[in-house]
């Protein structure tokens, strides 16, 4: 009874573990997506406004499309980087992990297959004890120890070594993932640097008037005022 149960132990830390890394696993693959999707995107508008036939009538936007469009794909190129760098350091070694799982779901199947093949015996041993001692009884009560013995001897033999080596595996997840952790933080902060060097460069390639944002706003919206002041742009 308890003292079985005390044997056996239980791995709730294990499935939590099994989870999040999953968890983690399918979310940072969801990011860098979601990170390429975005810049593509991105280059995708430069292009489009660089095609705009005003680029062919004003010097002064064609300049500034063409600084954006630059900008744009050095950003995409810098984030390319970035996610290869997060796919080798992170997501693949996430991956690694968790296909170790699959083969301590099995280890704790057979020790619980083990568990019960001991724990009938074991009934069936005890049984025969609270019997009267007869011959024939004692006889069954002897081969029932006999079969009970090498199966009990399996079973302690996988519970210990998953008494061993589950708490081992656990507290390595440490060890394992701190430097994809560490490689993760200075893949942002290497491509975070390089945003700021480029979009510092286009601020200063298209904003000569050096406008502040309360100012482009009042600028933009005397400008939308003069559109909306046009009779075909009229409200009816």
């Amino acid at each position: 009874g308890e003292d079985l149960q005390r044997k056996i132990g239980e791995t709730p830390q294990k499935q939590v573990l099994e989870d999040q890394t999953k968890k983690l696993h399918k979310d940072m693959k969801k990011s860098t997506e979601a990170d390429i999707a975005m810049s593509k995107a991105a280059v995708k508008i430069s292009g489009d406004l660089l095609s705009n036939p005003l680029c062919e009538q004003d010097q002064a936007f064609l300049e500034s499309m063409t600084a954006l469009d630059t900008a744009m794909k050095r950003m995409d190129s810098f984030n390319q980087e970035k996610v290869n760098q997060i796919s080798k350091t992170v997501i693949d070694p996430l991956k690694k992990y968790s296909s170790v799982f699959p083969s301590l779901n099995m280890a704790v199947k057979r020790r619980e297959q083990a568990l019960q093949d001991y724990k009938r015996l074991q009934s069936k041993v005890e049984k025969y004890e609270e019997k009267e001692k007869t011959g024939p009884i004692m006889v069954k009560l002897h081969q029932a120890k006999e079969e009970l013995r090498p199966v009990r001897e399996d079973f302690e033999s996988k519970n210990k070594q998953l008494l061993d080596e589950m708490p081992k595996f656990y507290h390595s997840r440490i060890d394992y993932f701190q430097p994809s952790f560490e490689a993760l933080i200075r893949a942002q902060v290497v491509y975070f640097t390089e945003m700021h060097n480029i979009f510092s460069e286009l601020t200063d390639q298209i904003d000569q008037a050096g406008l502040t944002d309360e100012q482009r706003e009042r600028e933009n919206e005397a400008k939308l005022n003069e559109l909306r002041a046009l009779s075909i742009v009229a409200d009816d």
